[in-house]
């Protein structure tokens, strides 16, 4: 697995890569709020983040991860290649390389949920909007702190 800095030339591959994520893991979100979001990920999103993308041993994009001020903002994973470790990597480079502390969840995303839990992270409070004030509650999750 290679995870380098994506160009703007991969950002149509990444929202490939998102929109099948979103697809096969955010059952909660309507065609239309797919569809309304698609723009802003691509035109202002990717763009607000530092961004890291994973590639297999072919070369091909399988995921990324993007940061902004310590927070995971986005971690999307191609679903073909869903549970075999590649999210684990994506955010462990990030915790180590990034400065990623916190990341907020959707509730109604349960596996994304017990993802971050497995990876250290626990639950500091709650949210009952979206950033985009939609009622799609969020879980606030920090990375356990080792005394």
């Amino acid at each position: 697995m290679k995870i380098c800095t994506p160009t703007k030339n991969d950002y149509l591959k990444l929202m490939e890569i998102w929109e099948d994520s979103v697809r096969a893991t955010h059952d909660f979100l309507s065609e239309e709020h797919i569809q309304t979001l698609k723009p802003l990920i691509l035109e202002h999103h990717f763009d607000a983040v530092d961004l890291r993308v994973a590639s297999d041993e072919h070369g091909d994009m399988v995921g990324f991860i993007g940061v902004a001020n310590q927070n995971v903002e986005m971690l999307f994973i191609s679903p073909s290649h869903r549970k075999q470790g590649i999210g684990s990597i994506l955010l462990k480079n990030a915790i180590t390389h990034q400065g990623a502390t916190k990341v907020d969840v959707n509730e109604q995303n349960p596996d994304a949920v017990a993802f971050y839990a497995h990876c250290g992270f626990s639950e500091v409070g709650r949210s009952p909007l979206d950033g985009q004030g939609n009622p799609f509650p969020l879980i606030h999750m920090a990375l356990k702190q080792i005394s």
